[in-house]
C-alpha cells in the first residue's frame, strides 16, 4: 500500500542549483522528501508557503547547557582574561547542573534554533555524572534528557557524548573540577550503547561520539573509542575540538612533538565522517591537508570572538576547495546569518578588504558561505539534511514575505540582505522538521511551556 504523501508548494525556492521559482516539495509519513518540481503548478488545495523557502540550517557544535551561563562571565575577574579563566566559570557551571535543569535548558535552546532557522543540531555532550563524579544508575542519564529534548522540542539532532579523559597533554590525571566528564573509552561505549538501546536511531536522530580533544585523550585510548565505535556503527560521525588556542598548540607540539591537526593526520586516516571543530590556528601545511580530507571545519564565530580564540584562515582553506560549516558552540548567540557574517567580516579586518570569501564562480559572498555550511553542516551531522532534494529530510524555513529583508524582488539578492543587512524582526516567518510545522508565525509550537522550564532552570542554578 502506498504511504500518504504531504505537499507544500513555494512560488520561490532555494534548491541545490539556485532558486527556482513554482516549486512543489512532496514527503512520505517518515519525513523524507520524495519529489521536488520546480517551474511546475499548484495542485487544487495543497497549502502554499507564505514566503520563499530555504533549506534549514544545520547547526554543528552545541554544549546545550552553557546557553544557560550566557552573559554571565562578561566581566573581568583576573588581570588578564582569556578562554583558560572562562573556563573556570564554565566548570563551576557545569557542577551544579542536575539532569532536570539540563533538560529545561536543552530543550529551550532548542526552541531558539528553529526559530533561529536551524533544523538539526550535533550536541558534543560531556557532562555525564553526578556532581560528586559517580555515575547514574542510568548511566546514560544526561545524554538521554538532551535526545529528548531535542524529540520534544523537533529539532532533529546528532548526539555526540565526549570522551574526555586526562587534563591535558601527557595523560595528566584530571582535575577535580572535571569530576563528572571523566570515561574510559570503553565506559564511554558501554554509556553510548546503552543510549542508543534507549532512544534507537531514527530519521531525526543519529550516534557519533567526540574526543574531547587531543588533550583530553591519548593516541591509545583515541585508537580504542574509534575501534570500538566502528564495531557498534561503522562511518559514524566523529568530532573534535582542536587547535582552539596557541597555548593548546604550543603544549602540543612541546609534549607530543608536532602540532594538533599535524599530529591527528600523522597518526589518524582523517576523513568525511570528521569534524574539527574550531582548527583556529592551522599553520599552512595543516590548513592544506584539512581541505584535501574532506572533513569539516566546525566554525562557531561569535564564540569563538567571544573567546577570544583568534581568526581561521577562511580565504586559503576555502580556496582549496575546503569543507566548513556553522555551529553557536557556547550560545553566546543563536543565529546562523551571524555567524556566516562574522565569518566573512574577519577575514575583511584581517586582510582589509571586502567580499574576501566570494569566489569566480560564486561572486556572492552571502550565496557562497550560505551552501559551503548546508553542504558542511549536514555532512556533519551524518543525516540526510541541507538540500531540497528527493531523499533528504523535509526541513525547511519559510521567510517572511513582507520583511525588509527581501523586499527588492531579485531573488539572487535575498541571501546578501537575510545575512549581511540587520532589519529588526527575525526574518524566519516559518519552519518544517521532517515536514512538521514546528514554528508558525514566530511561535513555537511549546515555546510558553519551553521558557517557562528554563526559567525555572536558571532560578535554581543561580541560587534566585
Amino acid at each position: 500500500m502506498a504511504q500518504p504523501t504531504h505537499a507544500l508548494f513555494a512560488e520561490d525556492a532555494f534548491l541545490p542549483a539556485g532558486w527556482r521559482r513554482n516549486v512543489l516539495l512532496q514527503w512520505d509519513a517518515q519525513g523524507a522528501l520524495t519529489a521536488v518540481a520546480a517551474d511546475t503548478q499548484a495542485p487544487a488545495g495543497v497549502e502554499r508557503a507564505r514566503g520563499p523557502v530555504l533549506p534549514g540550517m544545520p547547526n554543528l557544535h552545541s554544549h546545550a547547557f552553557q546557553r544557560a551561563m550566557a552573559g554571565l562571565t562578561e566581566y573581568r575577574a583576573n588581570a588578564v582574561d582569556s578562554f583558560w579563566t572562562w573556563r573556570d566559570l564554565m566548570y563551576r557551571f557545569a557542577a551544579r547542573i542536575t539532569p532536570e535543569t539540563l533538560a529545561s535548558i536543552a530543550q529551550w535552546l532548542y526552541v531558539e534554533m528553529l526559530k533561529a532557522g536551524y533544523t538539526s543540531v550535533c550536541e558534543f555532550h560531556y557532562v555525564h555524572h553526578m556532581q560528586d563524579g559517580q555515575r547514574y544508575a542510568n548511566e546514560a542519564e544526561l545524554a538521554q534528557r538532551v535526545v529528548d529534548a531535542a524529540g520534544a522540542s523537533g529539532i532533529g539532532i546528532t548526539m555526540l557524548p565526549v570522551l574526555y579523559q586526562y587534563a591535558g597533554f601527557g595523560a595528566q590525571p584530571p582535575r577535580e573540577d572535571q569530576r563528572r566528564f571523566i570515561n574510559t573509552p570503553d565506559s564511554l561505549l558501554g554509556l553510548l550503547d546503552t543510549l542508543r538501546r534507549a532512544r534507537p536511531e531514527h530519521g531525526a536522530l543519529r550516534y557519533g561520539v567526540a574526543p574531547h580533544s587531543l588533550r583530553a585523550v591519548s593516541n591509545e585510548s583515541l585508537r580504542a573509542l574509534l575501534n570500538g565505535l566502528d564495531a557498534m556503527s561503522p562511518g559514524a560521525p566523529v568530532h573534535i575540538h582542536i587547535a582552539e588556542q596557541m597555548a593548546e598548540v604550543g603544549a602540543c607540539v612541546e609534549t607530543e612533538g608536532a602540532r594538533p591537526v599535524q599530529w591527528l593526520f600523522d597518526r589518524f586516516d582523517v576523513d568525511q565522517r570528521w569534524c574539527l571543530v574550531h582548527a583556529t590556528h592551522i599553520d599552512a601545511s595543516e590548513t592544506t591537508a584539512l581541505a584535501k580530507s574532506g572533513a569539516v571545519a566546525g566554525l562557531c564565530l561569535t564564540t569563538e570572538a567571544n573567546l577570544g580564540d583568534g581568526i581561521f584562515p577562511a580565504h586559503d582553506y576555502l580556496a582549496q576547495n575546503g569543507c566548513i560549516g556553522v555551529g553557536s558552540d557556547s550560545h553566546i548567540g543563536v543565529d546562523w546569518c551571524a555567524e556566516l557574517r562574522l565569518f566573512e567580516y574577519g577575514q575583511r579586518l584581517l586582510r582589509r578588504e571586502r567580499n574576501v570569501l566570494a569566489s569566480t564562480d560564486m561572486p556572492r559572498v552571502a550565496d557562497r558561505l550560505f551552501a559551503a555550511a548546508l553542504d558542511g553542516g549536514a555532512q556533519a551531522t551524518g543525516r540526510a539534511v541541507g538540500a531540497l532534494a528527493v531523499g533528504q529530510r523535509a526541513d525547511w524555513i519559510v521567510l517572511d514575505a513582507n520583511h525588509p529583508s527581501i523586499a527588492c524582488d531579485v531573488p539572487d539578492a535575498w541571501l546578501s540582505s537575510v545575512i549581511f543587512a540587520e532589519h529588526g524582526e527575525n526574518v524566519v516567518r516559518d519552519v518544517y522538521v521532517s515536514g512538521n510545522a514546528v514554528v508558525q508565525d514566530r511561535v513555537h509550537r511549546d515555546q510558553e511551556d519551553a521558557y517557562r522550564g528554563y526559567k525555572a532552570a536558571l532560578g535554581e542554578l543561580l541560587g534566585r
